[in-house]
């Protein structure tokens, strides 16, 4: 790797003004060099992708020894020679560990969960070492955020840390690229590498805080509409309260599994109709609006218990219900 490949990452970033010329020019060799990496969700680190370079207190050690050389040259003190070649060689030393503190550790990437808009998630990353030895101080963090994860990998082991990321919006979105860091034991160098994995993640639509009432369902083979109807439990769609000689096959289990309260499906309204989610009856806003609109809607009708269908203008997923349906419905609102 080239020299100015590995000075890149070694940029400062907070000092910087966004519209700077020096943060723009960051900007673009920090893309370059990204680009120039493989996309993979596992990696083990070797020299060829393992950098090293002083810190801030090594570049200061550096000058002290140098001072210290030229007093004793000077000077002619012997123990002078013997301070300044006993505290360069634990330098050293201490460039050596941290060197060897990251390399041969091998990272593997966690199949990352879906998420909503505007909130976090947690990427986990399985660190493994073969070595004896543990490995303190190892830190992670998406680049250039400054927010990092710190653990200890055993020797001969494996642990897990978690790198928290929001993603800016919804869709589909490449996880984002990753670097891990040690500056163990003495903290003169720092010692970082570059991980770009190959996984994306799913950014649903932030669902709408106070949505609307679930839109009327449609009377199976009519094209009118029937208004929801509500029973004395306050449930609507098709859900009533148990009532005591209720056939088993019309309780909802999971919403008893989930809130200890047993629901039944009004039978004779689940034949008659059928509850749509369409883009076109979504409100007026803006398609965002809309698709926040529909997300809560889904995420409502799941919570409870519904049959209900997707329609995103050609697009149309058959009603149904389960996190199976849930899934592919939110995932269409992502993709659209």
């Amino acid at each position: 790797m080239a020299p100015a490949d590995t000075a890149i990452a070694a940029l400062p970033t907070g000092r910087l003004s966004r519209w700077s010329p020096v943060a723009r020019l960051r900007q673009r060799l920090q893309h370059w060099f990204e680009s120039r990496l493989t996309r993979r969700d596992t990696m083990e680190l070797t020299q060829r992708n393992v950098y090293i370079l002083p810190t801030g207190a090594g570049l200061m050690l550096a000058t002290t020894l140098l001072v210290l050389l030229v007093a004793s040259i000077n000077y002619q003190l012997n123990l002078g020679y013997l301070l300044t070649f006993l505290l360069a060689g634990c330098a050293v030393v201490g460039m050596h560990v941290c060197h060897g503190n990251l390399r041969g550790i091998a990272m593997h990437l966690l199949a990352p969960s879906a998420t909503f808009a505007g909130t976090s998630t947690a990427l986990d990353i399985q660190l493994s070492s073969k070595r004896k030895a543990l490995r303190p101080a190892i830190g992670v963090a998406v680049l250039g955020s400054g927010h990092w994860s710190w653990t200890d990998v055993p020797g001969q082991g494996s642990c897990k840390v978690q790198v928290g990321f929001a993603p800016p919006q919804r869709g589909i979105h490449p996880v984002p690229t990753l670097t891990l860091e040690t500056r163990f034991p003495l903290g003169t160098f720092r010692v970082w590498t570059v991980w770009r994995p190959a996984s994306t993640l799913v950014v649903y639509p932030r669902p709408e805080a106070h949505p609307p009432p679930l839109p009327a369902s449609t009377p199976v083979g009519s094209g009118q509409t029937t208004a929801p109807r509500s029973q004395a439990t306050g449930e609507f769609d098709g859900v009533r309260a148990y009532r005591r000689g209720d056939a088993l096959k019309l309780v909802v289990w999971k919403k008893a599994a989930k809130n200890d309260e047993l629901v039944s499906r009004d039978a004779v309204h689940a034949q008659r109709s059928e509850l749509w989610l369409d883009l076109q009856h979504a409100g007026s806003g803006d398609l965002e609006n809309k698709l926040s609109r529909l997300c809560a809607w889904v995420l409502l009708a799941e919570k409870r218990g519904l049959d209900y269908g997707l329609r995103l203008g050609a697009q149309e997923i058959a009603p149904a219900q389960g996190p199976a349906q849930q899934a592919r419905c939110l995932q269409a609102l992502a993709r659209y």
